[in-house]
């Protein structure tokens, strides 16, 4: 059109520029609401109109001025802007990319991405100009954008990826769109090719660094935007980039170590957008024993951060803050945490699935690669656990954790000495908690006499030894024995129970066992073996049963004789025998154990299928070709290709 050629050009010339500005601003009013006049909204206007408009924008006097202060209404660069928010307004779903798409080549164009500070002014405008509902498919049209410039330096990427920020900053809860996984995968993919293709040159892979929290930081303002259940969905996929470790040599080796640390930091980064209700629904079994498994890593930095991912969802009350560190306070209502009684759906989902936290932290402690932080944040997620479920069936089960972590502690010839006395000291602080929670005055003074007895005899046992930093390795002694009065005898805590009218005799069995999924695909990076119970997982009926021994089948004349001679009598024996060991297991055995050996079974049958559904192959590609000698090769025809007769089809 005519009008829209000479007042794009009048918006170039200085003198005339406003009078294009004005020009163009009654040329859309008119245009765009008139079905008889020519489509404002074609590409071959809208790429005159958009640069015009950037152009008197782009004025860095006009930018650097106060938002509060007057602006000159007749300055161009306050027209321009003006027409362009008109513009947006005015634009429906299917011409809002007519408008951003010349936004992005004229930035393209004019290196404006760095600095970006123009770019995130043109597209403030643009969020809040358009209409709510539509507003995702501008965010949609910058990842586009950020897929063409996957080559470009990180700087330009970054630029885009700090626009995509503020636009999502600023978009509604809804205004993401369906495919809202699709966009946390294009992101995700940046960040891999970001990690795959590292510079070796320091000044390069700074800068790729930054573009990398960029990406982070705007995965977890997309997921601040959904609602909590769509995080949890969310948190899952990113778990789901992770390899699937199949055995103990896998782990950590499939994949970059910085690239795992990237999604764990990305994981957390949603965690801390997310606010828990119910543990049930935080922690589905498809998100919660992977991100265990993520926990024995060897890079003690990743443990951390696998551990911060547990406290901000496990933490309801805002009381990590306080139990950053291990202290052991003279009274523990000085740490002011905040507690609350534990729900029934919760103390139902701990019975169900506590096992797995219990088993990971116990392994945990042994890793030999830790380091203080390490040991700060297990104790500082085992105490959450404790106050955000400090049901007293809860608590009883974790004093048992803490008996056996001391036991493996004193009976562990791998760990070194600060280990130990870094582990001692942090169950010392610990019990000091747990019996702060329940309440029992006898357990509470139990705890006061062993802390005592240690500041007399082994202060190294104390956190305020085995926690300062500034030790030194002949700051310990050299002896690892502990005397039996500076341990926290089990018995004496059993009698504390029962005078307070708790039963204690489960406090006497060791029920740390390798979790089913553990044993399935888990990782074990453990220096002494864990004494389990023995549970036969795969038994009939999911019951225990003995220990059955597998003898190669035997299948002839003489056997099939012995078979029918043979009385009867003694299989009936062997039967009655099973039938009450199946029922005493029942009436004695405690119910998360049998929840879990029906989990086990069941879990046990879909990793299988999935095993054999992976080692299937395609069967397109297999075609299977054979060489005849006077006619040369032919391949076989598929088996799903066959065509069969009638009477053969079903």
């Amino acid at each position: 059109m005519y009008f829209t050629r000479i007042l794009s050009v009048f918006c170039c010339r200085r003198r005339i520029r406003r009078a294009g500005l004005h020009g163009l601003q009654g040329l859309v009013r008119k245009t765009v609401s008139d079905d008889l006049q020519v489509n404002i909204w074609d590409p071959v206007h809208m790429d005159k109109i958009v640069p015009s408009l950037l152009f008197n924008m782009d004025d860095p006097s006009f930018l650097a001025t106060d938002a509060e202060s007057p602006r000159d209404e007749e300055h161009p660069s306050y027209i321009a802007e003006i027409v362009f928010r008109d513009l947006i307004c005015r634009a429906s779903y299917s011409s809002i990319k007519s408008v951003v798409g010349p936004v992005l080549i004229h930035l393209d164009n004019h290196s404006l991405w760095v600095p970006n500070q123009f770019a995130v002014k043109c597209f403030k405008i643009i969020m809040y100009s358009v209409q709510a509902q539509y507003g995702y498919i501008v965010i949609t049209s910058l990842l586009e954008h950020l897929d063409h410039h996957v080559k470009s330096d990180p700087n330009i990427k970054g630029g885009i990826v700090g626009v995509l920020f503020q636009a999502v900053l600023i978009s509604a809860g809804g205004s993401i769109g369906t495919s809202v996984l699709e966009v946390f995968n294009i992101l995700l993919r940046h960040l891999r090719i970001s990690v795959d293709n590292k510079s070796q040159n320091t000044e390069m892979r700074n800068k790729e660094i930054e573009f990398e929290d960029e990406v982070i930081n705007t995965i977890g303002q997309f997921a601040n935007n959904l609602p909590d259940y769509q995080k949890i969905e969310i948190m899952m996929f990113v778990m789901g980039k992770f390899p699937q470790f199949t055995s103990d040599e896998d782990v950590g080796g499939a994949m970059d170590s910085q690239l795992q640390m990237n999604l764990l930091k990305t994981l957390l980064k949603v965690a801390t957008k997310y606010k828990t209700v119910t543990f049930s629904n935080t922690f589905p079994p498809e998100f919660l024993h992977p991100l265990l498994r993520m926990s024995l890593l060897d890079d003690p930095q990743m443990r951390v951060t696998v551990q911060n991912i547990l406290q901000t969802l496990i933490d309801r009350h805002n009381n990590t803050v306080k139990l950053k560190h291990v202290v052991l306070p003279a009274d523990v209502s000085q740490l002011d945490l905040t507690t609350e009684k534990a729900s029934r759906q919760d103390i139902l989902f701990m019975k169900k699935s506590g096992m797995q936290f219990y088993w990971h932290i116990y392994e945990n402690m042994q890793m030999s690669s830790n380091k203080v932080d390490n040991f700060e944040a297990l104790f500082c997620t085992m105490s959450l656990l404790a106050i955000e479920l400090g049901d007293a069936e809860i608590l009883l089960e974790l004093l048992r954790l803490a008996l056996d972590i001391q036991k493996m502690v004193v009976t562990s010839a791998g760990l070194p000495i600060t280990h130990k006395c870094a582990i001692h000291g942090l169950i010392a602080a610990y019990i000091n908690i747990l019996a702060y929670l329940s309440s029992i005055s006898s357990l509470a003074e139990y705890v006061q006499q062993v802390i005592e007895t240690r500041k007399k005899e082994a202060k190294c046992l104390l956190p305020d030894f085995a926690y300062n930093r500034n030790n030194r390795p002949n700051s310990y002694r050299s002896s690892d024995l502990v005397k039996e009065n500076c341990l926290f005898d089990q018995n004496k805590i059993a009698e504390c129970l029962s005078s307070s009218g708790h039963d204690a005799s489960r406090l006497s069995s060791s029920f740390i066992q390798k979790p089913y999924n553990a044993e399935m695909g888990g990782v074990s990076r453990s220096i002494s073996d864990i004494q389990s119970i023995n549970i036969e997982i795969e038994s009939v009926d999911g019951s225990p049963s003995t220990y059955r021994k597998q003898y190669d089948e035997e299948i002839t004349v003489e056997s099939l004789k012995k078979m029918l001679a043979e009385s009867s009598g003694a299989n009936k024996d062997s039967e009655d025998k099973r039938r009450l060991e199946i029922l005493e297991t029942f009436r004695t055995a405690p119910f998360e154990e049998i929840v879990a050996r029906s989990e086990a079974k069941s879990n046990h049958f879909h990793n299988k299928l999935n095993e054999i559904l992976d080692n299937v192959e395609d069967p397109s590609e297999r075609l299977l070709t054979e060489e005849d000698d006077e006619t040369g090769s032919q391949a076989t025809i598929p088996v799903f290709q066959m065509q069969f007769p009638d009477l053969f089809v079903y």
